[in-house]
Parts: structure tokens; C-alpha cells; sequence
């Protein structure tokens, strides 16, 4: 059996630096805690806390040590409050989702009502809501197309979750002209996410079973599945090796290999050797 590794897989340059920031300050502090899980992966937030690097789920619940701020950012709130703390802040927020933060904020100093394209409840996409409510925006969480207000007045902005798929923004956007409206918009789509989605497909289409590695929980990582899923009717999300069934390869001849930007090399290692010993 072939196992191929998609061309852009695992953990992009945000996550990678969150992990070594998260690392260095495990190494240099008494404690460190992160706020909320560092990325959504289990099996690196249970290798971070056997490092001492340990989650809290609050700012109410860390007393001393250093405060770790998660890849995917927090809402200008909650980071006043860390810093009011008075405590060491390691700040690990992924550069692409700064650049969403500001990109929603600016919108809404233009006047615009805000439309962020993302998941709700995602704590990237909580934090661009109140990046733009705090400029004094109207602001609309739009999962898909099919959730966009019918009420929508001009001057409209559109910021989008940094792991959102481009045709969903795509979408979202042609509905909003449905309604007369030109949108200023802001495509904050994280050139990492579009890589892996691209090559993942373009690798489902030809092999006979695809893996996806990653978190349950981690956006960019459930996307891929459901693009693998799209293109290979035998593709299968684990979040380790664990998880494989060997009976899924049965008449296989070909396996393809991708992950989420939140899993890290040793991790999709572990999946590919044990691909390559059946």
C-alpha cells in the first residue's frame, strides 16, 4: 500500500510559534498557565501540562505564574484584564488572527456593520465580534450564506474566520450582493488554511482512503475532513494513530495522509510509520 503525504500538511507557522513561546516560558517560569487550551489539539495540551504548562479556564483561576494567551486570541476585554493582572503575559496569538482583529476594528471605525464569517461561539471569532463592538459596530456572526440578515443597509464589512473555506466566504458575499450591497471586504483567510485545503483535495481525488489528523475541536482541521470527505468516500478524522482500523485499507492501494494546522510533526510522523508497516 502507497501512503502519500499531502504537499502542505501540519502545523502552520502560528501554531509552531505558540508552541515554542508556550515551551520557552515552561522552561524560564515557576508555572505557566494558558488561557483557555493553548491550540485545539488534546494530545499537545496534554503534553504541554505534563511539562507544566497547565490550562485555566478563567483569568479568575490563575493567582501567580506566567499567563499564556492562546493562538487564537481573546477579545480586547479579556486582554485588558490580563494585563491588569499584573502578572508576566506571553502573548502567543497567531499573527494571522491579529491581522483579522485589527481588519474588524478598522471596518467598524469606517461605519460599516460588520459581518464575520465564521463559527460561533469559535473563540477567534468571539474575538473579532468585540473587536468590532468595541469600535461601536452592529456586528453579525454569518456561519454561512444561508445565515445572512435580509435587512442589511450599506456601508456593510466583511472580516472572515482565519480557517474559513474561500468559497464559503465566496458565498457569503455573493448573498450579500443579492441585496444591492457592495461590501468593503476583508479576506483574512490565512494563506496556510488555503494551502492545506487545496492540497488536500487535490490528494483525496486520487487515492482510495484518506487520513485527517487533528483535534475534534480544531476548525481548520474539521474542514479538511469535510473537504477529503467531498473528493474520497473512505476518508477518515482521527486525532491518533490509535484510532486507525486497519480494516479501512482492506484492497487499498493508496493512502493519502493530511493534517490540520494545529498537529504537529511528530504526530502525523506516528500516523504515516504505522501507515507504512501494514
Amino acid at each position: 500500500m502507497k501512503v502519500v503525504l499531502a504537499d502542505h500538511a501540519g502545523a502552520c507557522y502560528g501554531v509552531q510559534r505558540a508552541l515554542d513561546m508556550a515551551l520557552k516560558a515552561s522552561e524560564s517560569a515557576t508555572s505557566a498557565q494558558t488561557l483557555g487550551p493553548l491550540i485545539h489539539n488534546p494530545g499537545v495540551v496534554r503534553d504541554l501540562e505534563s511539562r507544566g504548562v497547565t490550562v485555566a479556564a478563567n483569568l479568575d483561576e490563575i493567582e501567580d505564574g506566567t499567563i499564556i494567551i492562546r493562538s487564537h486570541g481573546v477579545t480586547p476585554e479579556v486582554h485588558d484584564a490580563v494585563m491588569a493582572k499584573g502578572l508576566p503575559v506571553v502573548d502567543a496569538t497567531c499573527p494571522h488572527v491579529l491581522r483579522a482583529q485589527k481588519a474588524a476594528a478598522d471596518l467598524a471605525r469606517k461605519g460599516c456593520r460588520v459581518i464575520v464569517v465564521g463559527e460561533k461561539g469559535h473563540p477567534e471569532v468571539e474575538g473579532l465580534r468585540a473587536y468590532a463592538r468595541r469600535e461601536g459596530a452592529k456586528v453579525d456572526v454569518v456561519p454561512n450564506p444561508d445565515a445572512v440578515p435580509d435587512d442589511l443597509r450599506a456601508p456593510i464589512g466583511v472580516v472572515v474566520q482565519t480557517t474559513q473555506r474561500r468559497e464559503n466566504l465566496d458565498d457569503v458575499v455573493d448573498r450579500i450582493c443579492e441585496q444591492g450591497i457592495t461590501p468593503e471586504v476583508k479576506r483574512t483567510i490565512c494563506s496556510a488554511t488555503s494551502s492545506r485545503q487545496d492540497a488536500a483535495a487535490s490528494l483525496a481525488r486520487q487515492v482510495d482512503v484518506m487520513i485527517v489528523i487533528g483535534g475534534r475541536n480544531s476548525s481548520n482541521t474539521t474542514r479538511l475532513a469535510e473537504i477529503c470527505a467531498q473528493e474520497c468516500r473512505e476518508s477518515h478524522h482521527i486525532e491518533s494513530v490509535s484510532e486507525i482500523d486497519a480494516a479501512w485499507f482492506d484492497g487499498c492501494e493508496a493512502v493519502g495522509v493530511t493534517a490540520g494546522a494545529s498537529t504537529p510533526e511528530g504526530q502525523i510522523r506516528e500516523v504515516v510509520d504505522y501507515l507504512e508497516s501494514l
